[in-house]
């Protein structure tokens, strides 16, 4: 054909492999509780800035530091960051990523967390460890939007990536990975359940 993609934006997404995830996951959940309830810092940050949830974003974001349970996760994300970065074909000679910050996010019915994207950083991320039937995905935006001058709307029964938006499901277990400078975010959760997540950037400097 005459047409070619040009300038794609790439998003991984896929289970988290190795033994024990179930394990790992229930571990998790239960760490997460426990930093819910003694992180009184966190909890009067999210008030304010995370209505109805929690999230350790703004009190507690260095946990791959502080437990060796979120210590496994990051030794487990690993091979995933390293396929996404051959995917996206970056220039690491001489350079390594390494993880700078990994947080909690609560997320139970109708809490949302608005359009926002992860400046300082080289990707981002999101591990789910409980995803609720139904609970909200992430809402990823097309990068060009504000640049769309005079443009009609797209067909909604268009291929994905001719979306101006598109929404990567959460499913317990599995990771999704997307350059930092994209914005994102997580329309009103519609579950009744607890969503929970853990997010983290990588950075090369």
């Amino acid at each position: 054909m005459p047409v070619r993609a040009l300038f794609p934006t790439l998003i991984y997404s896929a289970r988290l492999q190795g033994a024990g995830t179930m394990a790992l996951n229930r571990e998790l959940l239960k760490e997460t509780r426990q930093i819910r309830a003694h992180d009184l810092a966190g909890r009067k940050w999210s008030v304010r800035r995370y209505p109805g949830g929690y999230t350790s974003y703004g009190s507690l974001c260095h946990l791959q530091k502080m437990s060796s349970t979120f210590a496994i996760l990051e030794r487990k994300l690993r091979r995933h960051v390293n396929a996404y970065v051959r995917a996206l074909e970056l220039d690491m000679t001489g350079r390594s990523l390494a993880m700078t910050d990994c947080w909690v996010n609560v997320m139970g019915r109708q809490v949302v967390h608005g359009l926002h994207l992860h400046p300082l950083a080289t990707l981002s991320g999101t591990y789910y460890v409980q995803t609720p039937r139904g609970c909200a995905g992430l809402k990823v935006e097309d990068p060009r939007l504000d640049r769309f001058m005079a443009a009609p709307p797209r067909r909604t029964d268009g291929r994905a990536e001719n979306q101006p938006w598109v929404t990567i499901p959460a499913q317990a277990g599995h990771v999704v990975l997307f350059e930092s400078w994209l914005r994102h975010e997580v329309p009103p959760n519609p579950a009744a359940g607890e969503r929970v997540s853990i997010s983290f950037n990588y950075n090369w400097f």
